[in-house]
């Protein structure tokens, strides 16, 4: 085997366990979330609920998306991962990096909403949620989010230590990101497309909500922290 296969060999299993880790999930992730927009659209009762949460973020904007996204995507997952012992060093530094992470990320994902709103209106119709879910996916996704969140998480793994990180930044760029885009796609698509589906003021909080779903699940699968 010479030396650029390996990278390949590597990608390749890399791809495997992801896909084997991330299945349930996935569908788990899919079908809550399309439950939750079937209830929307198709049981009544549940309209006033809706209507908390979408007035609450119509009065509070971005600042809703930052607390709320760092409290499902970052704050309930950490408790989860800190009293099942998942987390094994640094809990105070963790703590203070999934807050930090979700909430800047929060915020992101609320002026990506806000943007594609401009770019492509708000219709329910499926030319506009497919617009949506593509520039979401294989643009703004695959070039920012993926990677940013792939390096950020690979600097918490290696203990905060920027000098660990940066000797294995040709693992990340070859292996991990790759296989990042691929899972995200693969669990990602099909719930970005349901969230789309939902009037503007109602998208991040399905999303936080899918969000915190998805990373219990997969924390629960999981015997150990994904690198």
């Amino acid at each position: 085997m010479t030396d650029s296969t390996i990278p390949n060999a590597s990608l390749t299993n890399n791809i495997k366990r992801a896909l084997k880790a991330n299945f349930l999930p996935g569908v788990f992730l899919q079908v809550f979330a399309l439950m939750i927009a079937l209830s929307y659209f198709f049981w009544p009762a549940s309209q006033s609920v809706f209507a908390f949460f979408a007035e609450l973020k119509a009065e509070n904007g971005a600042t809703y998306a930052v607390v709320s996204t760092a409290l499902f995507g970052g704050v309930i997952p950490f408790i989860y991962l800190f009293v099942t012992g998942k987390i094994t060093f640094m809990p105070l530094k963790q703590f203070v990096f999934y807050i930090l992470v979700w909430a800047v990320t929060g915020w992101i994902i609320n002026e990506l909403y806000l943007f594609q709103s401009y770019l492509f209106g708000d219709g329910q119709n499926w030319q506009t949620i497919v617009k949506k879910t593509v520039f979401d996916q294989f643009v703004f996704s695959m070039l920012f989010t993926c990677p940013l969140l792939t390096l950020l998480y690979l600097w918490k793994d290696q203990k905060f230590s920027w000098s660990n990180t940066k000797q294995l930044l040709g693992e990340l760029v070859k292996v991990q990101i790759p296989t990042t885009w691929l899972t995200n796609w693969l669990i990602w698509i099909p719930a970005v497309s349901i969230i789309y589906l939902m009037p503007p003021n109602l998208q991040i909080p399905l999303f936080n909500l899918v969000l915190c779903f998805f990373v219990l699940i997969f924390a629960i699968l999981q015997k150990d922290p994904v690198n």
